[in-house]
């Protein structure tokens, strides 16, 4: 078990908070509960669904909840994950905010 002196503080942004408002309930409880499993420790570490991002203009990096995207950024000095985004995936297209983005 990871030592809770590397327990990386989770952030969200005020974007990312109305992204979040948008979803229903239970969405938000899943989302929420797998952000806090998933990045409170080694965020930088890319698995099955969590990766880094090539340049964009949303984050640095994707964590993916089923259907649902999380977008963020790690400062690693200071432990600190920043949530910049919440959005989901519908086929092809990217929605955040109720708005189509493009990586």
């Amino acid at each position: 078990m990871a030592d809770l002196a590397q327990k990386y503080e989770i952030n969200l942004t005020r974007p990312a908070l109305e992204h979040l408002g948008s979803f229903r309930r239970f969405d938000r409880n899943v989302i929420l509960d797998t952000v806090k499993e998933q990045l409170a420790h080694a965020p930088t570490e890319e698995t099955k669904n969590r990766r880094s991002l090539r340049q964009n203009p949303v984050a640095d990096w994707e964590l993916r909840i089923g259907r649902h995207r999380v977008f963020y950024e790690v400062d690693g000095a200071n432990r600190v994950v920043r949530i910049v985004a919440v959005g989901t995936k519908e086929g092809n297209r990217l929605i955040i905010g109720g708005k189509e983005v493009v990586l």
